[in-house]
């Protein structure tokens, strides 16, 4: 098998449970580096000690994706324990009603 995604740094955003519960475990078990982003602490928490349980690599982050200041904390959280990231695996649901050029970070 040809490892891709071996040593790669990946923040999945909704990586709590759910779909990206799931890839987070998988990309785990793929020998990742994984930056699990959820705004349930417990959830988040949780995922990474699966993920350490099993062997993996993994560090939690509680921040929201709905501001800019909480997407540049899960940066932050990437780079300060990986020194980069690789890929973004965005699983996070959140929904504001229009179009997307033309809502602001406020609503």
């Amino acid at each position: 098998m040809v490892q891709r995604i071996a040593g790669k740094v990946i923040m999945i955003t909704g990586g709590g449970g759910g779909i990206g519960g799931a890839v987070a475990l998988d990309l785990a078990a793929e020998e990742a580096k994984v930056v699990v982003n959820d705004y349930s602490k417990d959830d988040a928490d949780t995922m990474v000690s699966r993920i350490k349980e099993a062997g993996g690599i993994a560090v939690a982050n509680y921040d929201t994706v709905a501001t800019m200041a909480g997407g540049a904390n899960i940066v932050k959280t990437a780079i300060s324990n990986f020194g980069r990231i690789d890929i973004l695996v965005n699983t996070a649901g959140f929904s504001r009603k229009g179009n997307i050029v033309e809502l602001s970070e406020e609503g």
